[in-house]
């Protein structure tokens, strides 16, 4: 929920109240609003021509620059010209306090201790950070509090209504950050556009580079192949072939018959003797038989 939504509806029975209302009675009616809890804008209220008369009233003019310092300014405004204007109670002096934060948070986002110790005449630092924490369950602001660092960090905080003739100056503080603003898209922009560019010729680069190595690898292989069959290929044929040789000589040795083979001489007694010895074997087998 944005902070301060509900502030006008706050400032709204007042409003019905001052339509009636003339001298005395505006300005009574200007010390209760300021004084009333939960009432934060008053644009409204002085904009009005019963309340816009006071500032023609010798006696009550007083009073609508204490609605003008509620609307726009702040404590140290109040602290400036307090002799010009009527006392202020303690609610006054409080919310004015707040108010005053507010407008100082709309310079910066950092406010150290010291600084707002000495805009706001507070005299601790507990006192400080005590309405701090009020102005932020007040839905006023909405910050941390760094002890370590002694300051207030601001994230956003309610808005206040704008002083004559601010206007113009917050229009040019606007357009200049707009034109700012589309000068570092612009500018963003075109360095994503030469990021993709860079990126897409790294990526082309890596991909020719890519294909450039796996083609230099094949070749490598492939000379690496070539030369291990040089190299091995003959040999294993001459050792297939001499292989093939030796089991081709064992094999002829094992289908011929030694028995038959009539080497030298004597070879003639030799086979007159495996002959008487085969007759003497049939002669013991038949008288084997006959016993």
């Amino acid at each position: 929920m944005e902070l301060g939504t509900n502030f006008a509806a706050k400032l709204e029975p007042y409003l019905l109240m001052s339509k009636s209302a003339k001298g005395a009675a505006a300005a009574k009616l200007i010390q209760d609003a300021t004084s009333a809890p939960g009432v934060f804008v008053f644009a409204e209220l002085l904009d009005l021509p019963n309340i816009q008369e006071l500032a023609k009233s010798e006696t009550h003019s007083s009073f609508y620059s204490l609605l003008q310092l509620f609307s726009y300014k702040t404590f140290p405004d109040y602290i400036e010209h307090k002799d010009s204007l009527p006392p202020l109670n303690q609610a006054q002096i409080t919310k004015l306090k707040h108010l005053s934060i507010v407008s100082f948070a709309m310079d910066r986002r950092i406010l150290p201790y010291a600084d707002l110790l000495l805009a706001l005449q507070m005299p601790t630092i507990r006192d400080l950070e005590d309405l701090i924490i009020d102005a932020i369950y007040l839905d006023i602001l909405r910050g941390k509090l760094d002890q370590n660092e002694q300051q207030l960090e601001v994230e956003y905080t309610m808005g206040r209504d704008l002083e004559p003739g601010k206007v113009e100056d917050l229009l040019a503080a606007l357009r200049s950050w707009a034109s700012t603003t589309s000068a570092v898209l612009t500018s963003l922009d075109n360095q994503l556009s030469s990021l993709a560019s860079q990126t897409a010729a790294n990526a082309a680069h890596l991909e020719e580079h890519e294909k450039s190595w796996q083609g230099t690898l094949r070749d490598i292989q492939e000379k690496h192949k070539s030369t291990k069959k040089n190299q091995q290929g003959p040999g294993m044929s001459q050792s297939a072939a001499f292989s093939n040789a030796s089991n081709l000589a064992k094999e002829r040795e094992r289908n011929e018959d030694p028995m038959d083979v009539d080497d030298g001489p004597g070879s003639e007694n030799k086979g007159k003797n495996r002959k008487a010895s085969q007759d003497t074997g049939k002669q013991q087998k038949k008288r084997g038989r006959l016993w």
